[in-house]
């Protein structure tokens, strides 16, 4: 009787394991699935369809002939190419880029997306393809009153509302003041007439961005240079399998200098434009 028990015990054990193995199968399988779908639907249209304001000089902008170029454009037609892929841009501000991904408008953010901890925990990101650190637009002539990040408390720092720039303008005190989808000059002459005071902004955005008006009263702070920056594209949290293929792009052109030279190029023509 007691053996019996036992058998009878041990197979009830053997089918609940076998269940919930099988059942495990089928979440790894369910996750996988929700894992690719993004990759597959690209696949499928032949299209990946990039977010990007067109209005960062150095990174997203038109030129004289009216094309949209810029390193991170650029970097973004090239994953396209290596993948296979018709890149398709469409023209966002920086504040509508998290909406636009997650609700499938677009595919990817390519608009020098910087990499942060609270933006981690929402979307997924590319290794990064450009290392920066923060530095301020402030006025020549008088640094906007500004010597220190304490110096910020009461000022007005122009930026979208939801980038690391302007969160950390906010938490040292100043008011954010946005504008939307602006062109630099926007941005730059409003500090140069007095109406805002500075810009939050990755180094290489912020140097070209100045050099291009060098009749604004207008340049970058001295010694405010501070937190090491990643940029990266931008994609949904769990879009793993379009995060691993633009991975091995990126790192193809890593290793074969496409990264390197697109960035040379990238700053020939700005250097020209500016005549830095």
């Amino acid at each position: 009787m007691r053996k019996n028990l036992f058998v009878f015990s041990f197979m009830l054990l053997t089918v609940f394991l076998l269940a919930a193995c099988s059942e495990g199968d089928n979440d790894n399988e369910d996750n996988a699935e929700a894992e690719d779908k993004h990759w597959e639907e690209i696949q499928e249209k032949g299209e990946i369809v990039a977010g990007t304001s067109g209005t960062l000089i150095g990174a997203s902008y038109y030129d004289e002939n009216d094309e949209l170029t810029g390193y991170t454009v650029e970097i973004m037609k090239e994953i396209g190419e290596r993948l296979g892929l018709e890149v398709k841009f469409e023209i966002l501000g920086a504040d509508d880029l998290a909406t636009a991904i997650n609700s499938g408008r677009i595919d990817v953010g390519a608009n020098d997306a910087t990499i942060t901890e609270k933006n981690q925990e929402k979307f997924g990101f590319s290794d990064p393809y450009k290392y920066s650190y923060i530095v301020a637009a402030v006025r020549e002539s008088d640094n906007s009153g500004i010597e220190t990040l304490e110096d910020l408390e009461g000022k007005k720092a122009g930026g979208a509302a939801t980038t690391i720039y302007s969160q950390i303008a906010e938490h040292f005190g100043a008011e954010v003041v946005t504008y939307g989808n602006a062109p630099n000059e926007a941005y730059l002459s409003d500090i140069s007439t007095g109406r805002t005071d500075l810009v939050l902004n990755d180094y290489y955005l912020t140097k070209f961005g100045v050099a291009a008006f060098p009749d604004f009263d207008l340049h970058l702070h001295p010694t405010l240079k501070f937190n090491p920056t990643e940029q990266a594209i931008m994609m949904p949290k769990d879009a793993s399998k379009l995060q691993e293929e633009i991975n091995s792009a990126l790192n193809d052109m890593r290793e074969d200098g496409t990264l390197s030279e697109l960035g040379k190029n990238s700053m020939k023509k700005m250097l020209q434009r500016n005549r830095i």
